[in-house]
Order: structure tokens, then C-alpha cells, then sequence
């Protein structure tokens, strides 16, 4: 190319200089070739598997802080409630959470609440139902007497009053005097005993007293029969320890329910029981009393066993509940 044409070239299309003005319009000269009008795509980049958008990062860690704060309150306050539930006793017993559902929580619990009755040569047990000394037995245990002597489990000894009876029942309340500041048991619900729960009973076998076993429900609602009084014959029978006479399905047991009989619904257990559980208690895993002990097979030494074969019955607390108007008034 010659100068000629270099120089017209040169004049045409001036090169861009950063620093180069247009001499007649005052102002920096435009680029050349001038920019496209839009910019090209950036070329897609490759995301590796564990990038994240910051946002969406961000907004994750927020929402999972919020959950785990919200579980964290909850698990502190479940575990607070449960905590207060086991610093406190079940309601209506002193047993402890941590001691409810063992015989031996149960026993420490009650074993205040049961007493020994001495009716002249009868032993049987009570039930303590209100702090002033009320107790519950089975009018059977009373033996005709109008008052009797009392032992608790600490030993004190009371004289009490027999403030009423119901023999159909095979129930009765006495009334120690001049006591005060008793441990009370709780009554439970028999109507939601179940056969087969566990349960516990407390009495005084034999005159030995606060005496505990153990063993469950083996049935309900079994139609049991006793004599309503007492005669001189079924008295001797008890002081030579076969145990107050019962009938059960068509049979009879400890002897001549005699002629004047009565027959109630019962809670049958193979807890162990012998002639002085009368009256005694019969306790659920809460420490509530669900039943009295009222009769129990036991077999005399002349037949060749003794002692107790599992085969216990137990008067259903709400029955007790339901008579303790007519008993209070003197029935």
C-alpha cells in the first residue's frame, strides 16, 4: 500500500485512544468498533454438588435455628413437669413416683393406715378413713361387741366405738377416741379394677400385725356368702383359726355359714390371706384402697394343709363408699 492510500485510510477511521478528543465536538470520540447493544451471555458455570445460593443457605440456617429452639423449649418443659411430678406424692397417697407400682413403696405408704382390732379372743384389722381415727372393718370382726381395742402400726393403742354396722354388707365403722393426726388412706375405684393388676394386702394375721403380701386381681363381681351374725359356734371356729365360714359356688368353707346369711359381690386374689386380714386392706400399685378383705380359704391343720391357698375375697370399695352414710348415722 502506498503512503497515499495509508494516509486516507488513517484519515477515515481514526484510531481510539483513551485520551483522544474530537477536536470539532469537544468530547471523547466513541469506540470502535462501537460496543454490541447487548452484552453477550456470560458463559454458564459449572455448580458444584455442594454450593448453595447464599440466601437460601441463610434463610435454611434461620428456619433450622427456630425448629431446634422450639424442640429445645419443649424437651425443657417436659422434662420440667416430669421433674415436678416425681418431687411430688401421687395425688390422694404419700407414695412417691418413684415408688409407685412396688409392693414396698405401696406398704411404706399404707402400713400407717392399717390397724389391728382385738373384739374380745377375735383379732381382725381396719382401714383408717379420716385423720380423726374412723375405720372401716367388717362387722363380722366385731363379734357383737360395742367397743374394742385398737393397735396402729406404731404400737399406740386406742379404744374405739362402734358407730354402726351393715351385716348384709358384712361392714362396719368405729371411732377411736381422742385421736387425731392420723394417716388416712385413700380410696380408689373399684369399678375400674382390672383381673390380672397386682395388688397388695395388709392386715394382722394371727395377731401378726402389719403384715403385708402381695399378688393380683383373679376375679370380679364373685358371689360370696356369710353369715350375717355371728353364734357361739362360728366364734369358736375363728379363735381355733380356720378362719371366718364363707360360701362360694355351692360350696362352704371354714364351716356352717349357719342360717342367717347374706350374699354380696367381690374381688377375688390369690394374694395371701389368713384368718385376721378381716377387714384389712386390699391396695392397687397407686396406693388406693380398692377393697376390705372379707373371706379367705384356709384350710385347717386336721385336713391336712393350713394356712392360706390363694383364694381370698375382698368387699369392692365403692360398696364401702356407698354405705358410709348409713354407717356414719349409726346403721
Amino acid at each position: 500500500m502506498t503512503d497515499h492510500y495509508r494516509d486516507q485510510a488513517h484519515e477515515a477511521h481514526p484510531p481510539y485512544h483513551p485520551q483522544a478528543y474530537d477536536a470539532a465536538a469537544g468530547a471523547p470520540w466513541a469506540a470502535y468498533p462501537p460496543p454490541p447493544a447487548e452484552p453477550p451471555a456470560a458463559a454458564p458455570r459449572h455448580r458444584g454438588r455442594g454450593r448453595r445460593p447464599i440466601g437460601l443457605v441463610l434463610a435454611v440456617a434461620v428456619l433450622a435455628a427456630s425448629i431446634g429452639g422450639g424442640v429445645s423449649v419443649l424437651i425443657d418443659r417436659a422434662a420440667g413437669s416430669e421433674a415436678a411430678r416425681g418431687s411430688t406424692g401421687i395425688s390422694g397417697t404419700t407414695v412417691s413416683t418413684t415408688s409407685a407400682g412396688t409392693v414396698a413403696g405401696v406398704a411404706q405408704a399404707l402400713m400407717p393406715s392399717i390397724v389391728e382390732i382385738r373384739a374380745g379372743q377375735s383379732t381382725g384389722s381396719g382401714v383408717i378413713i379420716t385423720s380423726d381415727g374412723e375405720i372401716v372393718t367388717n362387722s363380722h370382726v366385731l363379734s357383737g361387741a360395742q367397743t374394742v381395742q385398737v393397735r396402729l402400726s406404731d404400737g399406740k393403742t386406742y379404744t374405739a366405738d362402734v358407730i354402726g354396722t351393715e351385716p348384709e354388707k358384712d361392714l362396719a365403722l368405729i371411732k377411736l377416741r381422742g385421736a387425731s393426726g392420723l394417716r388416712a388412706a385413700a380410696l380408689g375405684d373399684s369399678k375400674d379394677v382390672k383381673v390380672g393388676e397386682e395388688v397388695v394386702a395388709i392386715g394382722s394375721p394371727e395377731g401378726l400385725t402389719g403384715t403385708v403380701t402381695s399378688g393380683i386381681v383373679s376375679a370380679l363381681d364373685r358371689d360370696v356368702t356369710v353369715a350375717k351374725e355371728p353364734d357361739r359356734a362360728q366364734r369358736q371356729q375363728r379363735q381355733d383359726g380356720t378362719g371366718w365360714p364363707f360360701e362360694f359356688g355351692g360350696r362352704q368353707f371354714n364351716g356352717d355359714t349357719g342360717e342367717s346369711k347374706t350374699t354380696y359381690k367381690a374381688i377375688q386374689t390369690d394374694a395371701s390371706l389368713n384368718p385376721g386380714n378381716s377387714g384389712g386392706a386390699l391396695i392397687n400399685m397407686r396406693g388406693e384402697i380398692i377393697g376390705i378383705n372379707s373371706a379367705m380359704y384356709s384350710p385347717s391343720a386336721a385336713n391336712g394343709a393350713a394356712g392360706s391357698v390363694g383364694l381370698g375375697f375382698a368387699i369392692p370399695v365403692d360398696t364401702v363408699k356407698d354405705s358410709l352414710g348409713d354407717l356414719r348415722a349409726g346403721g
